[in-house]
């Protein structure tokens, strides 16, 4: 299995960025294709984006398309999340996933997805 430790979250003001790092340990992390997720007070826990095992795929929630980006250091076992022109909307705690069973991953179900982190705090001010 893997784990999974994300760090990066804070408070920004609207318009402003912040990365958000997810480092994984345990098994092999090209094994894991990889999504973001974030849950909002009284919301259900939304898919972010995703990538595939090796990078080279991509998807995102239509809500973070064009400003929002997701990669991944296979060497360095992180996944990241590049988050720009940030929204009093986009407040919540963003959680980091690995998927052991889609080699593009993608998946906007965070049943298809074996192992969380923690999950890091991102507050938005308007």
């Amino acid at each position: 299995q893997v784990q999974l430790v994300e760090s990066g979250g804070g408070l920004v003001q609207a318009g402003g960025s912040l990365r958000l790092s997810c480092a994984a340990s345990g098994r092999t992390f090209s094994d894991y294709a990889m999504g973001w997720f974030r849950q909002a007070p009284g919301k259900e826990r939304e898919f972010v984006a995703g990538i595939s095992r090796r990078g080279g795929t991509t998807s995102y929630a239509d809500s973070v398309k064009g400003r929002f980006s997701i990669s991944r250091d296979n060497a360095k076992n992180t996944v990241y999340l590049q988050m720009n022109s940030l929204k009093p909307e986009d407040t919540a705690v963003y959680y980091c996933a690995a998927d052991a069973r889609r080699i593009l991953g993608g998946s906007t179900q965070s049943s298809a997805y074996d192992y969380w982190g923690q999950g890091t705090q991102v507050t938005v001010s308007s």
